[in-house]
């Protein structure tokens, strides 16, 4: 689906953002389809300024067996307010808003490299010997490297990370691999934390400018270990000293009566709130990448 033909006016910066998202006129364009609950495409407008946006009513979501408290759109903005907290600004604007259809979660549209809203892209580069199956590429931004992709070799090769093997069908396996980026290691560490249990290759965004986006954090703050991820290519090894920074600044802000907290408390409950200080105390302790546990597949399904 285009984006509108009307964007804002002059560069926002994020706190206008937020504004504009919470404060807005939204108008629904229509609905992108083939998610499992209702995702609107729509505009927000405010003094005359306008921005593509993303609409997700509360009212449209599916039960989920265990997630049975909270909402989806209130896990999506906890997402994005962690994502603030740490200083990376993964995760696009995000508010919680009423809207046409109630209540929902309200997301700005990010106008990616990929073909679709989905975050596939079907070109395959020719030039890539090693690439076993184009279709499930993630382009990296304009003029940037794939995040993504599937290669005949037993090793990744420089530059990139292993994830696991897959079938790609005629009984033939390749290794799906993501690229040693800095900007997928800081997602890593983001998921890590929020406990995501769905970063698919789709969720991936690079956009214009070269930043990466990670979208779709409905199913996160579990109490219990969700981790499923694409990213498992740095599993094991120690966190970059930037990471142990922000892992450590997080602690702190997660001590209880900050304003985080205050905030998280109303997008997620007390009991996710704590695992979220356990899983952040965990990673400074060991000061590493977490591993799969073993317990349940540690690729979400499908993974694009």
């Amino acid at each position: 689906m285009p984006a509108p033909e009307r964007i804002p006016s002059r560069s926002l910066t994020g706190p206008e953002l937020v504004g504009l998202l919470t404060e807005g006129e939204l108008t629904v364009l229509g609905q992108i389809r083939g998610a499992s609950n209702a995702v609107l495409y729509c505009t927000v407008a405010r003094d005359g300024e306008e921005a593509p946006c993303v609409y997700k009513p509360v009212a449209g979501e599916q039960p989920l067996w265990d997630f049975p408290d909270g909402t989806l759109a209130g896990r999506e903005v906890a997402a994005y307010e962690i994502s603030e907290a740490t200083g990376w600004g993964l995760v696009p604007p995000t508010v919680l808003r009423d809207g046409p259809y109630g209540e929902g979660m309200c997301q700005l549209w990010i106008d990616a490299s990929h073909d679709d809203a989905d975050g596939e892209n079907d070109e395959n580069d020719e030039n890539d010997k090693n690439d076993a199956d184009g279709e499930n590429d993630a382009d990296g931004g304009a003029g940037g490297p794939r995040l993504l992709a599937l290669v005949e070799d037993e090793e990744p090769g420089e530059g990139w990370k292993a994830v696991a093997r897959a079938e790609v069908g005629e009984g033939r396996t390749a290794l799906l691999v993501h690229a040693d980026d800095a900007r997928l290691r800081r997602l890593a560490v983001l998921d890590a934390v929020i406990n995501n249990g769905d970063r698919k290759g789709g969720h991936l965004l690079p956009a214009q400018d070269g930043r990466l986006y990670g979208i779709d954090h409905g199913v996160t703050f579990n109490a219990d270990d969700k981790l499923r991820t694409l990213l498992w290519g740095w599993a094991g090894e120690p966190l970059t000293a930037e990471a142990v920074e922000v892992v450590e600044r997080l602690g702190a802000q997660l001590a209880p009566g900050t304003p985080l907290v205050t905030r998280l408390g109303e997008l997620i409950t007390e009991a996710e709130i704590e695992a979220l200080r356990g899983r952040v105390a965990g990673l400074r302790a060991t000061g590493r990448h977490p591993e799969p546990s073993g317990e349940w597949p540690s690729i979400p399904w499908p993974p694009v």
